[in-house]
Parts: structure tokens; sequence; C-alpha cells
């Protein structure tokens, strides 16, 4: 296992192939469909955002708050939000974690921006909680669980799912059930 800890940097990122089983520790920030939406428009309007996207990681997810407590947290689907991902790679975000398959092109854009995208157990969401510290509301209330959260992890398994150089372990595992 790879122990990181964020602000993730491209020379960390670098050093990641796919397969890399990797614990990840320090801040995330949850942001899914609606959230990510909203973040890419301020984007394009040239707003102020409520976070510095700048070697941040995006964790796919919309936690389970009730009152004062997180509930489970696990990956949503990560190909929902393939469409947005340039824009987030642009304005300097290293890294997603989500769960599932991203499109062919996904491969390009992290090779290009340096980035990489990180798979974690989906159904494990009470498990994942547990890898949590504490988690903060950031922006956008209204959305409730798809609201954007800052949440400090401890040892969060990850695994490298695409590379900075555009290798895919989904990509890999089709190539070998061929053989």
């Amino acid at each position: 296992m790879i122990k990181l800890v964020t602000p993730l940097t491209i020379k960390k990122i670098k050093q990641l192939k796919i397969g890399d089983k990797v614990l990840l520790s320090g801040v995330v920030y949850t942001a899914r469909d609606r959230a990510i939406k909203k973040l890419i428009t301020l984007i394009r309007k040239k707003k102020k955002l409520p976070l510095s996207l700048e070697n941040q990681v995006i964790y796919y997810c919309g936690p389970n708050i009730k009152g004062k407590k997180l509930g489970s947290c696990g990956p949503t689907t990560s190909s929902r939000m393939d469409d947005s991902l340039e824009e987030l790679l642009k304005n300097s975000a290293l890294a997603t974690i989500g769960k599932g398959q991203r499109a062919p092109w996904i491969r390009e854009l992290l090779k290009k921006y340096k980035g990489i995208y990180f798979i974690t157990y989906g159904g494990c969401g009470a498990y994942l909680r547990k890898r949590v510290t504490s988690f903060k509301l950031i922006a956008f209330p209204n959305l409730g669980a798809e609201a954007i959260y800052q949440l400090t992890l401890k040892d969060f398994p990850l695994i490298v799912a695409i590379d900075c150089q555009g290798r895919d372990i989904y990509q890999r595992l089709e190539r070998s059930k061929r053989c």
C-alpha cells in the first residue's frame, strides 16, 4: 500500500501506476452532479469559487448527513461527471475519486493535465465513513447531500484506475479477458 497525504502534487502523482493501492489521508472535497454543474457555471462566468481547486482531490460522493453526524459516504458513478472533468483539471484539480469506468477520452485529458483517477469500493459507504475523521459543509447547502463538503480522511482506501500517463485499469482488464 502506498500512503499519500494531501495536498497532492504532480510529482507525487507521476509516481503512481494503474493498479496501485493507495491509502489517502488529508483533505478532499465531495462534489457530484449538481455541485459540479454549479462549479462549472461559476468557472465559465469567471466568478469566485467557494474553494480553491488547486492541487485538490474531488470525491464524487453525496455523503449521508444526519444532523451533525456523517453517515455512509460511498462513491458515485464517475462517468456522469466526464463532461466537466476538463474544466476541473484546467483549474488545477489533480485527482478525482469515484467508481466505474470513464469515457475513453478521459485518459487523454488526464495525460494532458497530469491528473489521476482513483476508484474506491462501491457498496461500502459505511466502511468508508470510518476513514473520515471530520467533515464540514463548504458550499451549496441547498443541494443537501449533493452540497460540497470538506472531508478529512485517514488511510482512505483507493486504487489507481487511470494514471497520469493515460493508462486505464479497465482497458487492461479487457485485454486480459481476451487472452
